[in-house]
């Protein structure tokens, strides 16, 4: 039987403790706030041995207990698998957004209820907060590295017990002085690389083929249908990409459809890559804790982000048959790309999003 909220120590956090810098000093600040601070590595790999040792000697330098989990299994079925089809499908999954409700922060929640302590943390710049209209959310971060749109997935039942300290600050220079100050030594460590489960020097194409996946090679068409060409297989292209493509027309083409079925790649112009209308599905909305939009939310003005690093952008969102949402932009939209997400959000407050078709 779980154990109530109300028993649980809200001093005692669960950090999320990668041996990295946004960790390291989100552990520094808890501590500083008077929190019991206890980090956990998640090990994705079968064994990541180098890894594991520089969490561990972070957390010894930080004074704090250190847990070990390895979630290699269920990061394999939930995310490594899904990163894998929808490449193959000609999509372009984000596998950090698939992580973070199937893994990360059931893993974290898991180890906070065995300590009885109410509390969970990351590194991730972003706020959460409750309101009358959408209860427990995330909402966006001062800072330019603003990473709500990550975390939009999220239960609410997990949003309450978040704590994010990197929330107010600006830059990740910020970050930084405050590891350099308690003299950490990972003060200086770069940044992880964006797909954190591939080898040093390995491709996402060399990763999916080495997990088996079939790879075909198929046909560049244009918008009338002619071929133009000979693909190398439809995960090694994305919507809008222009270079690496292998193929040469004496001016600028870019990607602006895949097709699964006919296992295609589709040329064009630049300006066929800007559209006002998004479709999303798989939809997810913390606030009714389902793919179902609230019905407040059928028709309303939002703000929305077609991927992490687009600034949201006004438009009106509403439901279609099969559970589906219309988004109408005011503004066109550069390559949306199916696979990835879009997040809406009113005001400062992640109110839902989907995977974008």
């Amino acid at each position: 039987m779980k154990q109530p909220f109300d028993t649980f120590d809200k001093h005692k956090v669960i950090l999320g403790l990668s041996g990295g810098v946004d960790s390291t000093t989100a552990a520094l600040l808890l501590r500083e706030s008077g929190y019991q601070v206890t980090g956990l590595y998640f090990d994705i790999m079968e064994e990541n041995t180098e890894g594991r040792k520089a969490a561990e000697e972070t957390a010894h330098q930080l004074g704090i207990p250190f847990i070990y989990r390895n979630v290699h299994s269920l990061f394999s079925a939930e995310v490594a698998e899904n990163f894998c089809r929808e490449y193959i499908a000609g999509r372009t999954p984000n596998p950090c957004i698939i992580c973070n409700p199937l893994v990360k922060f059931k893993i974290l929640t898991q180890e906070a209820d065995k300590a009885g302590a109410f509390h969970i943390a990351t590194g991730h710049y972003a706020k959460t907060g409750f309101s009358a209209e959408f209860g427990w959310t995330i909402k966006r971060a001062a800072s330019r590295k603003d990473q709500s749109y990550m975390l939009y997935r999220l239960q609410p039942s997990v949003i309450q017990r978040l704590l994010l300290p990197l929330s107010e600050l600006e830059h990740k220079e910020e970050t930084r002085e405050i590891a350099r100050k308690s003299k950490m030594q990972n003060a200086e460590k770069k940044d992880s690389q964006e797909i954190c489960f591939l080898q040093d020097g390995e491709t996402y194409a060399e990763y999916i083929r080495k997990r088996g996946y079939p790879i075909k090679e198929g046909n560049f068409i244009n918008k009338e249908g002619e071929v133009l060409g000979q693909h190398k297989g439809l995960l090694h292209y994305t919507i809008g990409q222009r270079k690496g493509l292998g193929i040469t027309f004496g001016k600028p083409v870019f990607v602006t459809r895949m097709d699964e079925k006919q296992n295609t790649v589709t040329l064009g112009e630049h300006e066929e890559l800007f559209s006002r209308e998004v479709i999303c599905s798989s939809n997810y909305f913390p606030s009714s804790e389902s793919s179902r939009m609230p019905k407040r939310l059928d028709g309303a003005e939002v703000l929305a982000k077609v991927r992490y690093a687009a600034k949201p952008a006004p438009a009106v969102i509403t439901a279609m048959p099969g559970g589906r949402i219309r988004a109408l932009f005011e503004e066109k939209q550069r390559a949306a790309t199916p696979g990835q997400s879009i997040v809406f959000y009113k005001g400062d407050c992640v109110v839902g999003g989907g995977f974008i078709e």
